[in-house]
């Protein structure tokens, strides 16, 4: 991906259990200059999500309390428009199902992956 292609200074939403994968992530939003906003579980972010503005939410599929397939469906009730990027270790099994998010992303992924998501859906 180009310099020109890549996306800065936006306002993300990062849901993510995982505490190693969640600071990794941020680390990696941070340095592309993105206002970053972490929550460990689904109802974290519905909280955070209902008391702030944010440009993307990036939310993992597998968590605890609230998968991330059910807290996308809640955020897109309240904004439709709300772009959603979800990010799994199951993306075969989940490539051809009806899930209320606007791209799908496989883990394990390159840094240049997660950019060019994010270029789609923000560029």
């Amino acid at each position: 991906m180009t310099e020109q292609a890549r996306v800065f200074g936006k306002r993300i939403l990062l849901v993510e259990d995982d505490p190693g994968a969640r600071q990794s992530l941020n680390l990696l939003l941070t340095i592309d200059r993105h206002t970053v906003r972490e929550a460990a579980n689904g109802r974290e972010a519905l909280d955070l999500f209902t008391k702030e503005h944010f440009d993307l939410v990036i939310v993992d599929y597998l968590m605890p309390e609230m998968q991330g397939n059910e807290l996308a469906q809640n955020i897109k009730r309240m904004a439709p428009s709300q772009p959603i990027l979800m990010l799994t270790a199951y993306v075969d099994k989940l490539v051809d199902s009806a899930l209320p998010v606007d791209a799908l992303l496989g883990k394990p992924f390159a840094v240049n992956d997660l950019r060019q998501a994010i270029g789609k859906l923000l560029g």
